[in-house]
């Protein structure tokens, strides 16, 4: 079988190098053979496949057969051109080496030497260029259509080949061999000492300075044997080192060095407790020794107690000021610690004592630049440049000098920096013109564009501009478009200031070539378009004329060239996408449904309705969907991911975990997850057993994330002398700032604000105690406490089988070569019992509160947590600061009125103050009231009254606006009730729609129903509310809709009995194949 796809053909013929490489592998599995192939090579020296196929042998036949097709596909007059090369030698069919690269090395060095002004661009091939790599990739690979859309040939049907049985040992012990292999190279990696190896090398150069006492006051054994204890520590014979020291102290038991050493040396063996008291023990016998100092610091790094390591360290160098290698380490810890002023003043020292080392005066640099001093850095970096022979680094060194002169002026940087300058001292013109000299090296970088919009005097942030404006910037896009013809930035960014006609001639033209290419993320692209006024109206006009002409003619509107049937099909996919943005679901599913009937091989579509039944509220359904859509493609980990997702939406844990570990080693899959730092996994999982009330796992979950990101500024230590050593110098400083501000990542965010809600909830709703457990179980009757037994008996012999299995089949899955097993230390706490069973929740939820105001204060949910935190501690104050940013930020959000009416209502109950600090308090509160426009000179009601009449169309307005009456006035629920129950979701016509919507959102409906059910506790208007839902959201399995799956199921169990899973009725595969979770297997 040979195939060469017209895609892969024509990018080669366009813009690839004609250099093929050829090459067979055996296929392996139930279908044995070899693969013949050749690829070529783009202009990013990538792999770009040409053609394949598979024969039975690989012989000289085989091999002739294979290379005529090809010739013939590739218009080749046998390989005229071309050069082939092979895994054994290379095959020159012709001399076309020459033409791939014009000069040689040797002569362009040569040019080089003579100092002529000569552009290397000039001497690079053409299959380099930036046109040649898009032509490439120009022509699109068609997914496979439907078979009503097959050509109908008059060639019988192909059959599979024969199965055929694999000869050689079973696949099983196979397994097991490559797991002992893996096992033993992660049990290499897991036996390396707490201490960082470098540590090790630089207590021995310390022990070696001239100052050094080591072993001073022993006698030449006893000393002989203090040496073996250091290297023993340095080669992890941690045994054999504890026996000298061991030999030493019988003879000499208050010989401080040696009880430190031995103190480091059980600190490695995870003997922590003993290992301080000895280094304790040997500092207070030698204080005047540098080692015992430096010991402790180590003692104290090893734990991540930086400051206290720092301290150790200054002491140390009172006793040996000119130590390099307690220096080094000390510049190490103020760099972690961003103490900028001692690692300038560490750096400056260890420059001093050896100014002919590389690294001292790199990192005396660093230092001046992290503190802000850029000019001094780039000082202190010419300053090294002439201590060079000649000015020129030697051979072995030009890389790391490279990386050092990129360091000081980078070119793309510098030009950023300075036009940045430009702008801000109005010096546009120029800035103008360094923006168009950018763009010409980066035309898809949209900052340049934004950056040329300002020069010009046409840039806005929200985006409205004049009719005038709008005509000069159709004027500048459009020479910018003929001036950079393959920039796709600038055909989308007029779409967002022009309007009308124009607007849709541009959409147009930006659309069709992508709906031909077939680009799946075209919606995405097109989405921030529908927040302006008016132009998601026009995009569905064009789409639809894009749909209705396709069908029909199948081509364009206006255009006689036919389109390939993936066209049609990419079209659907965009229009599904449209209506699902606009909450019109049904149209959503019969244009998806319709486009998976033809092409049913295309996994985005499945992923798309699954995203579309999410949206709907059918979170079962969705999981399903996205479960088929994984079955499409076993090997694909972001499919596998997204299935992953709507799993733990639809709450199904259990199943989610199991399909998330398919892509993890064997072994404790659960700990392999956590070892990936799988984040995203950790929260959608909190977030899930947070629904379900779990809030044991919840928070061990959302702490494991919190644990993710101090590993990572933990791990940064370890880049402060790598970098410095590698010269990677501008990457170290850009992770030093991301490092900064790590913790305003959305991740952090999610994690702490889920392990805040966690708090809050187990302090409202504390989990009894095991006396008050026992105080239930003594009001039972003698037979209900026997049956209650038995089964929490029954429940921890289950729980203890498991485990004892789950331990077995790690054990046996850790087995290294050796015999050797790697156990990992057992989780004691598995399911979050003991985080769930926390003394004081505040105090934690505090914790992590703190953070979030840090950084990130800019977050409307920092400071709702705030408040609620806050008011349950009686903290009025900090209750009051947290309502005053909620204002600040969003003085309109349903949640700022709610939290505001609560806190003034709080005080309007609290007793007159008695104590000093009550009526400080108090006095704030009145000089603080008057500045809060909402309350001044109001009464609650009157506040709560204006802010309902001010937004009296919105459901989540009303809804807040009614919770607050009823706090205020309890006795007027039925009031509440009704305000809410008001609220009108008539239907919005749309211009040029074959539907209406309802401005109500599924999530804010179900936010309702559970103030109506908890809160103001009315169970009838909850179920009034209910039943109107549903009819406004059939697909939602929360408000039990006509058509979610769960109502299709009950359906289908009704007429076909509880055992029949197959015979779903058409209500259901509507939704998604259900039955697939059932035959799920892992």
């Amino acid at each position: 079988m040979y195939i060469c796809m017209a895609a892969c053909k024509e990018g080669f013929l366009k813009g690839c190098r004609p250099l093929l490489r050829v090459y067979g592998y055996h296929l392996k599995g139930m279908y044995p053979g070899m693969c013949l192939a050749v690829v070529a090579m783009d202009r990013n020296n990538n792999i770009f496949p040409v053609a394949w196929g598979v024969v039975e042998v690989e012989n000289t036949e085989t091999w002739e057969w294979f290379l005529d097709l090809l010739n013939r596909d590739i218009d080749s007059d046998e390989g005229d051109g071309l050069t082939f090369m092979s895994d054994r030698s290379e095959i020159r069919l012709t001399s076309s080496y020459n033409s791939l690269v014009k000069p040689s090395k040797i002569a362009f060095g040569g040019l080089l030497e003579q100092q002529q002004r000569l552009n290397p661009e000039d001497f690079v091939n053409e299959a380099y260029s930036r046109e040649k790599y898009l032509m490439a990739y120009t022509p699109a690979i068609r997914p496979m259509p439907g078979v009503s859309q097959w050509e109908q040939v008059g060639l019988p049907e192909p059959l599979p080949p024969a199965l055929r049985r694999i000869h050689g040992r079973s696949s099983k012990k196979k397994r097991r061999k490559e797991a002992g292999g893996r096992v033993a190279a992660d049990k290499r990696h897991h036996s390396l000492s707490i201490i960082n190896p470098s540590q090790t090398t630089n207590l021995l150069l310390s022990l070696s300075s001239p100052h050094a006492t080591m072993g001073a006051s022993l006698p030449p054994k006893e000393a002989n044997l203090f040496k073996l204890i250091v290297k023993s520590y340095e080669t992890k014979q941690y045994k054999k080192g504890l026996k000298a020291a061991d030999a030493i102290l019988k003879k000499f038991p208050d010989h401080g060095e040696t009880l430190s050493m031995k103190g480091l040396t059980l600190n490695c063996m995870d003997r922590k407790t003993e290992a301080y008291e000895l280094v304790k023990l040997g500092l207070k016998n030698d204080l005047k020794s540098h080692v015992c100092w430096h010991v402790y610091g180590l003692l104290y790094r090893s734990d991540r107690e930086y400051r206290e390591a720092i301290k150790s360290y200054r002491n140390a160098l009172r006793i040996d000021p000119d130590n390099i290698e307690i220096l080094r380490d000390l510049s190490l810890l103020q760099a972690q610690m961003r103490d900028l002023t001692g690692f300038i003043e560490t750096r400056q020292r260890l420059l001093s004592l050896k100014p002919n080392h590389r690294m001292n005066w790199i990192g005396f640099a660093v230092s001046h630049h992290l503190n802000s001093n850029a000019s001094k850095a780039i000082e202190i970096l010419e300053a090294y440049e002439g201590t060079l022979e000649d000015d020129y680094p030697p051979d072995n060194e030009r890389i790391e000098h490279s990386e050092m002169l990129l360091y000081k002026i980078d070119k793309l940087s510098y030009k950023e920096q300075e036009v940045s300058l430009l702008l801000k001292l109005g010096d546009l013109v120029e800035a103008a013109k360094l923006y168009r000299m950018l763009l010409s090296m980066n035309p898809d970088n949209y900052r340049y564009y934004e950056g040329l919009q300002r020069c010009l005097g046409l840039y806005s942030k929200t985006k409205e501009y004049s009719p005038n404006e709008i005509e000069k910037l159709d004027v500048l896009y459009q020479s910018l478009q003929r001036e950079y013809t393959w920039s796709s930035a600038a055909k989308r960014i007029p779409l967002d200031f022009l309007q009308g006609n124009k607007f849709r001639e541009a959409a147009e033209v930006y659309i069709r070539p992508l709906l031909t290419k077939g680009v799946p993320s075209l919606f995405s692209d097109l989405s921030p378009l529908y927040d302006q006024p008016g132009k998601a109206d026009i995009l569905e006009k064009l789409i639809l004329d894009f749909e209705t002409s396709l069908k029909t003619t199948g081509g364009y509107p206006g255009r006689t060239e036919k389109e390939p049937p993936s066209t049609f099909m990419w079209t659907l996919f965009l229009v599904a996408q449209h209506y699902d943005r606009r909450s019109q679901y049904d149209i959503a599913l019969s244009k998806i449904d319709e486009a998976m009937s033809h092409t049913p091989t295309v996994i985005d579509l499945y992923s798309a309705k699954s995203r579309i039944l999410k949206h709907a509220g059918d979170m079962t359904a969705a999981a399903a969907l996205a479960d088929e859509a994984r079955c499409m493609d076993l090997a694909d980990r972001y499919i596998n991911s997204e299935c992953v997702k709507r799993m733990l939406q639809a709450d199904q844990v259990s199943l989610a975990e199991k399909t998330a570990v398919l892509f993890t080693k064997d072994g404790d899959q659960h700990n392999n997850l956590y070892d990936m730092q799988c984040m995203w996994y950790e929260l959608a999982s909190g977030e899930s057993y947070f629904r379900q009330g779990d809030l044991g796992r919840a928070l061990k979950k959302f702490l494991a994330v919190e644990k993710h990101y101090s590993d990572i500024t933990e791990d940064q230590f370890d880049f402060h002398s790598y970098c410095l050593r590698k010269m990677t110098l501008r990457t170290y400083v850009e992770m030093l700032k991301f490092q900064d501000r790590l913790h305003s990542h959305s991740y952090f965010h999610k994690a702490a604000s889920g392990a805040i809600r966690c708090y809050i909830k187990l302090f409202d709703s504390p989990i009894k105690s095991q006396t008050e457990e026992d105080e239930e179980m003594s009001k039972l009757l003698p037979s209900q406490k026997k049956k209650l037994k038995q089964k929490q008996r029954k429940a921890e012999a289950r729980a203890k089988k498991e485990a004892e299995s789950k331990i077995e089949e790690t054990s046996a899955s850790t087995v290294s070569k050796s015999g050797k097993r790697h156990v990992k230390a057992v989780d004691p706490d598995p399911h979050g019992e003991k985080l769930s069973q926390v003394e004081d929740p505040l105090m934690e939820a505090t914790k992590y509160l703190k953070l979030l105001q840090k950084n990130s204060s800019d977050s409307l949910e920092t400071h709702l947590l705030s408040f609620e935190v806050n008011m349950r501690k009686q903290k009025t104050l900090l209750a009051f600061q947290a309502v005053k940013n909620l204002l600040r930020l969003d003085a309109e959000n349903p949640d700022s009125h709610r939290c505001l009416i609560q806190f003034f209502n709080k005080v309007s109950s609290m007793p007159a103050p008695v104590t000093d600090a009550e009526r400080l308090v108090w006095n704030v509160l009145e000089a603080e009231r008057p500045s809060i426009s909402q309350v001044q000179e109001k009464s609650l009601l009157d506040a709560n009254m204006s802010f309902l009449k001010n937004h009296e169309e919105s459901l989540m307005h009303r809804a807040a606006a009614a919770e607050m009456l009823h706090l205020l006035e309890p006795n007027k629920k039925s009031e509440a009730v009704k305000l809410i129950e008001e609220s009108s979701n008539n239907l919005i016509s749309i211009e040029g729609a074959p539907g209406r919507v309802r401005p109500w959102k599924l999530k804010e409906c179900v936010a309702v129903h559970k103030l109506l059910e908890s809160v103001l506790a009315d169970r009838d208007a909850a179920s009034r509310w209910k039943t109107q839902c549903a009819e406004y959201f059939p697909y939602s399995t929360y408000f039990e809709g006509s058509r979610s799956s769960t109502v299709s199921n009950v359906q289908s169990n009704t007429e076909n009995g509880p055992s029949n899973h197959s015979g779903l009725d058409n209500s259901t595969t509507v939704n998604g194949k259900l039955e697939s979770f059932e035959d799920l297997t892992i």
